[in-house]
């Protein structure tokens, strides 16, 4: 039996603009008329054919309720992953939705299956197409050592046998850039236990594969920016760029709350390079200089209305990167540099009166998405992604993760999940259509740079389809690494069982119950409570269960 793809085939749609007479893609209330303009965005033919569809981009204006089976307990109306049985009931959803979502029916074993294949490229080898992302386990020490719950998880990302690593984890590069007490934290202090959390992960990754000569582990380095808290896991002590109508208001941030200044600027610039001249004498292969995810990285890309030489134009809000990279490669040479980037964002959401996530209020243009457009950030424009990747390529940075969005303010668009943090609003569309947004866009990234090692992400939510997608999409080179995060805190060596051609333990799959995300919301560690056994036994358990009934029973604001 040959190779079948599990693609659906529909009529496309001419796109030309919204209008203001029927409802956007979200809830039943039309925008004003400011925020449509009907000149169309620059967009290639495939991607512009896929955002006629998407929901959560339809260039139509339909309503959501148009377009999916939702409801007011809109969890119970999408469909659970577990319940498609076979490649037709996937395929036949899929087409439901209205999505563009490709998929292999047969798995290829052996040597010759897609996702066994090495990666090369120049001089790197990297011996497999799954990628681990890096996740935080708010669990480190005060000063920011790892503790024994950061070593296991890093042991178990060895044993993964993803042999690219992604980070591992966000290390922040100074102290008021932590994003919680417990994140780890590069210093002089903390350099030797990350030495010995690389080298644990290699020994674990050698025991279980038998080699790590062509293994690639980094570090993910980090500053929080408007998210820092490095003090109180209750207490916000943001460090802005820029005012942010929507955000500051979001997150209590007073008008007056000063900005970075630009030579405060320079002293992260200064912190980012000293801590990858670390990473560096602890052994790791490349750093990632992190701008995804709402972080200072990220912020810096939609800082437009700054003043000053960190913003306002392209050139400007990217000044942050190319110094960073300019010190690491002056002080760090043999370390390899590489960007995990939200390639789109869009407006904040919040909680509806239903418990269904709906768009925040706003007034266009809204200049503060980066990769959305001005006029509708509802809507994907990647002209300003190109440009930032052509500038990676400018500057000889060819390690590259996709992203999007932010997991404070829109994460049903950066971690599709059925099931919200207990304080998280419901999906406002089939966690599938998040899925299938980033994994197009991934793909059309990689069309435009194949010279680029391209990472994608958004592939747990897939679950028993995992495989099926991934293969697809790693066989058809539209990208070159699986990456997994959720996935792996509940079943860390689903990529060697993959690999080795075992059946899927299905009662280890990641459902996305979120308890991984709720846990540090209320000052606990992170890992699958439901699933990992131990984690379900630990001491900080029946404290989660504690939080979640407290939340479910708060009233909606």
């Amino acid at each position: 039996m040959g190779l079948l793809e599990g693609n659906s085939t529909r009529p496309r749609q001419v796109r030309y603009q919204l209008r203001p007479d029927i409802c956007c893609s979200f809830g039943s209330r039309p925008l004003p008329q400011s925020q449509y303009r009907p000149e169309p965005r620059r967009t290639s033919p495939r991607l512009a054919a896929f955002l006629e569809v998407a929901p959560i981009l339809s260039t139509e204006g339909k309503c959501l309720k148009e377009t999916l089976p939702v409801s007011d307990s809109t969890a119970r109306q999408y469909r659970r992953i577990a319940s498609l049985k076979d490649a037709d009931d996937f395929a036949n959803y899929i087409a439901h939705l209205g999505l563009e979502l490709n998929f292999d029916r047969e798995l290829i074993k052996g040597k010759d299956a897609p996702l066994q294949q090495p990666f090369q490229s120049g001089g790197l080898r990297i011996g497999n197409r799954f990628c681990i992302l890096p996740m935080e386990g708010w669990d480190g020490t005060g000063d920011g050592q790892p503790s024994e719950l950061t070593v296991r998880r890093w042991r178990h990302f060895g044993e993964s046998g993803a042999k690219l690593i992604w980070g591992g984890e966000a290390v922040a590069v100074c102290r008021d850039g932590r994003a919680n007490p417990n994140q780890l934290l590069s210093s002089d202090q903390t350099q030797s236990s990350l030495e010995h959390l690389r080298r644990t992960l290699v020994q674990a990754h050698q025991q279980r594969s038998g080699s790590s000569d062509d293994l690639l582990v980094g570090l993910q380095l980090t500053h929080s920016g408007r998210f820092a808290r490095p003090n109180r896991k209750d207490r916000i002590e943001p460090r802005i760029l820029y005012h942010h109508p929507v955000l500051d208001r979001k997150f209590g941030i007073e008008p007056d709350s000063p900005c970075l200044t630009d030579t405060e600027i320079e002293h992260i610039v200064e912190d980012f390079v000293r801590a990858a001249v670390r990473a560096q004498n602890a052994g790791f292969a490349f750093v990632d200089i992190k701008h995804c995810h709402g972080y200072l990285g990220h912020e810096f890309l939609s800082a437009r209305p700054r003043a000053g030489k960190y913003g306002g134009s392209f050139e400007n809000r990217t000044r942050f990167l190319r110094e960073i990279a300019a010190g690491i490669r002056r002080d760090a040479p043999d370390l390899l540099i590489g960007v995990r980037v939200s390639a789109f964002d869009l407006i904040p959401f919040r909680m509806g009166d239903d418990r269904r996530g709906e768009p925040e209020k706003f007034v266009a243009p809204y200049p503060y998405a980066f990769g959305a457009d001005e006029s509708n950030p509802l809507r994907i424009d990647l002209t300003e992604t190109y440009q930032f990747l052509d500038l990676l390529d400018e500057l000889e940075i060819q390690l590259v993760c996709i992203s999007c969005g932010s997991p404070y303010y829109n994460p049903h668009i950066q971690r599709p999940a059925l099931f919200p943090p207990s304080d998280g609003y419901e999906p406002p569309e089939d966690p599938l259509a998040g899925v299938a947004r980033l994994i197009e866009v991934t793909s059309q990234i990689k069309s435009r740079y194949p010279g680029m090692a391209i990472v994608g992400s958004g592939y747990s939510y897939l679950q028993e389809w995992l495989p099926n997608v991934a293969q697809h999409y790693v066989r058809t080179s539209q990208v070159d690494f699986v990456g997994l995060g959720r996935m792996v805190l509940a079943y860390h060596d689903l990529p060697d069982d993959l690999l080795r051609g075992t059946p899927l333990e299905t009662k280890r799959l990641c459902r996305t119950f979120s308890d991984c995300t709720t846990g540090p919301r209320n000052g606990l560690v992170s890992g699958c409570f439901p699933l990992d056994p131990f984690y379900r036994q630990h001491a900080e358990a029946e404290l989660l269960k504690i939080a979640k009934q407290k939340l479910k029973s708060t009233p909606v604001r």
